[in-house]
């Protein structure tokens, strides 16, 4: 799948703060952090765009590289290695795309009523989500809504009477994941961190320190994920 959509600064890798490890890093590397942490977040995550688009690219390089070692008579060994790097990029790209299509199949009407998580997704994903929607929506009707009561035709809530989509699939923020630091980012509160000792009930602050690993829910750590301060492992 190409990715047309979701080009910007909003893009986790590509924060002002970060240019300068990025420089030195590849974007097999990039790729890899990309497919980790798409594979560990509950929910989906912006499509880096640009990345997949290079990744493309490399795909195609490494491919003719090959094909030429090969018809050029070059030690099996070189084409060995290079085939190996060939198939490294082709597994973390095509695993890093399925992950995401599972998402959009598990949440789709959820992701397709909440404007943050939709803007997430490329042009291609907006396109198969849609067509997934409305395939899910034939389908529940021709197996069962048409055949229930008026009040019970709804595949989004249980009844006329509830207030709000109770049918709808949400991923769990809550869930505890492990994330490590790429710089010291102070002392922070985590909701999920609390003072022992005490009867208020006082959030205890962190203190986030470069490339230490903590284990903490998801939610607690969303923004930083965002931005890219912090990397899913």
């Amino acid at each position: 799948m190409e990715s047309g959509a979701g080009e910007g600064s909003s893009s986790m890798f590509s924060t002002a703060d970060d240019d300068e490890s990025l420089k030195s890093t590849t974007d097999a590397d990039l790729l890899k952090r990309a497919w980790r942490t798409e594979k560990t977040a509950p929910e989906i995550l912006h499509i880096e765009a640009n990345l997949v688009q290079r990744s493309l690219e490399q795909i195609q390089l490494m491919e003719d590289t090959v094909e030429d070692f090969i018809n050029n008579g070059v030690d099996p060994l070189i084409v060995s290695l290079s085939q190996m790097d060939l198939d490294r990029t082709m597994f973390l790209l095509r695993s890093y795309l399925r992950i995401r299509l599972q998402k959009i199949e598990k949440y789709m009407i959820h992701i397709h009523k909440t404007t943050e998580l939709w803007n997430q997704l490329s042009k291609q994903e907006q396109t198969f989500a849609n067509r997934c929607i409305k395939d899910l929506e034939e389908h529940f009707d021709k197996s069962v809504l048409s055949k229930l009561p008026d009040r019970y035709k709804s595949s989004l809530k249980q009844s006329v009477i509830s207030e709000e989509d109770d049918m709808v699939p949400e991923p769990q923020l809550d869930t505890y994941v492990i994330c490590r630091t790429n710089r010291s980012l102070g002392a922070l509160q985590l909701d999920n961190r609390r003072n022992l000792l005490s009867c208020s009930g006082v959030e205890d602050p962190v203190d986030l320190n470069t490339n230490d690993l903590y284990a903490v829910r998801y939610k607690s750590i969303k923004p930083l994920v965002y931005c890219g301060q912090i990397n899913l492992v």
